[in-house]
């Protein structure tokens, strides 16, 4: 019997093999496809139709890639020519609130802005908060170990999960981690799992970490700057105060004018680049008098507002980058990271690569933590040879300013290529050895994070 035939024999119409299925789980929103048609999409609904899935690709030796809402930006969830795609976007449940603990116990599919909404009531929060917070799912924050508007302040997904249950490629499950705040038994497998990209196993549950809602004001502070070495250089003054806000985020000249010709707003003056700063809590406002001051003094021309639903309205010009980039042309949505004091720096780097290739490269940042995502914007399906020309100037500028590859986005199928050119030849086959022994028999995710050929 073939794999196709254990699979509906086994889980039934959980199977689906519709074009339309296949097709849509061919790519994600990072404009990338794999090459071919998947076997069959699996839409589990339990931790047991999961163990059922990876029993059945272990024995048949097929590959399984495991997909949320498909929002990923690096292709890490993207299945080709005969490969069984293991759906958990059906596994929403939220199982458990324990606010006394600052705990929740959760499904994978679960979006993030859901389960925000669910635990409002009990006066606690989860505080990852990708752009993407409304359509992308807790387990696929966890498998690429997002980031988002929030991370300066409150953290990235690692610092919000207190464990996993996992299922190996073999259908076992273990439970990772623990429920109280301390815990060093053993090695730290949770966080190894965080980021790992559906290469060590399938997430179907998790134990998240959860803050109080926060108390007080929340004050907004915009300002514009005749160009985004300006803009950036203010932003790093801030974090060398030793201020703290909760969003800092920056657009440059070509962003900006993009995303107020998306919402029809007034045009920005030419090269303007902006920062949106929050500040919230108890100290809210004399946060963002402060950091006025200091945005001032950097040739900002600042305004402040203390009204919650007007700073909300200030955060969607932000939050609205994807869909201008999106009425542009195809764009491939770059994601690095530097430390911040090197923001300037690295917006020189922009600036000289957008020269030498003849290229605009819109770009937005959080400021507040040194992560950019330049956008390469160019006709067609697939980005061409001087596109990734550029995009490899571009990461090995980030990495000689002391940064990194991807901040948030992971490596997938785009950055696989550079892989070892940050982590260095020991590193990175160590990293390899750790995925085998999770996967000895290479079937999940393969291609994915690893060069194939390697």
């Amino acid at each position: 019997m073939n794999t196709l035939a254990l699979l509906q024999q086994e889980l039934g119409d959980l199977v689906d093999v519709s074009v339309a299925a296949l097709e849509d789980a061919r790519a994600d929103c990072s404009g990338h496809a794999a090459v071919g048609r998947p076997l069959a999409v699996v839409h589990a609904e339990t931790v047991a139709h999961v163990q059922a899935t990876m029993r059945i690709a272990s024995e048949t030796r097929t590959p399984v890639v495991v997909r949320g809402a498909g929002t990923g930006l690096a292709g890490a969830a993207n299945a080709g020519e005969g490969e069984i795609v293991l759906s958990t976007r059906r596994m929403t449940a939220l199982r458990e609130v324990r606010p006394e603990d600052l705990l929740a116990v959760v499904e994978p599919g679960i979006l993030n802005a859901d389960l925000n909404a669910q635990l409002a009531p009990y006066g606690v929060w989860w505080a990852p908060d990708p752009a993407s917070r409304d359509i992308s799912t807790v387990g696929g924050n966890i498998a690429t170990g997002a980031g988002g508007l929030l991370c300066a302040k409150y953290g990235v997904v690692r610092d919000a999960v207190l464990g996993v249950d996992l299922v190996l490629a073999d259908g076992r499950l273990l439970h990772l981690g623990h429920r109280s705040v301390k815990g060093v038994t053993g090695l730290d497998l949770t966080s190894l799992i965080i980021g790992s990209e559906g290469t060590l196993g399938v997430v179907v549950g998790a134990t998240l970490k959860l803050r109080r809602l926060v108390p007080g004001d929340v004050c907004t502070v915009t300002a514009t700057f005749p160009g985004v070495r300006a803009a950036a250089a203010a932003s790093a003054a801030v974090t060398a105060a030793g201020l703290q806000p909760a969003i800092m985020e920056l657009m440059d000249a070509a962003s900006l004018a993009a995303v107020h010709a998306l919402l029809h707003l007034p045009a920005p003056a030419l090269g303007a680049a902006q920062l949106t700063i929050q500040t919230d809590g108890p100290a809210a406002v004399v946060e963002a008098d402060t950091i006025a001051g200091i945005l001032q003094a950097h040739e900002g021309v600042v305004t402040v507002s203390h009204d919650r639903e007007e700073g909300e309205r200030l955060l969607a010009i932000r939050r609205s980058m994807h869909p201008a980039m999106a009425a542009l042309g195809t764009t491939l949505i770059e994601d690095v990271s530097v430390p911040r004091s090197a923001m300037p720096a690295m917006f020189d780097e922009i600036s000289r690569i957008e020269q030498e290739f003849g290229l605009a490269i819109p770009t937005v940042a959080h400021a507040g933590d040194g992560n950019l995502h330049p956008n390469f914007l160019f006709d067609g399906p697939e980005a061409p040879d001087h596109v990734w020309a550029a995009a490899d100037e571009l990461f090995r500028a980030a990495i000689r300013l002391g940064g990194t590859l991807t901040g948030e986005h992971g490596i997938g199928v785009l950055k696989r290529r550079w892989l070892a050119d940050e982590l260095g030849d020991d590193q990175w086959q160590l990293q390899r050895q750790i995925a085998a022994v999770f996967d000895p028999l290479g079937i999940l995710n393969p291609g994915k994070v690893f060069a194939p050929d390697a």
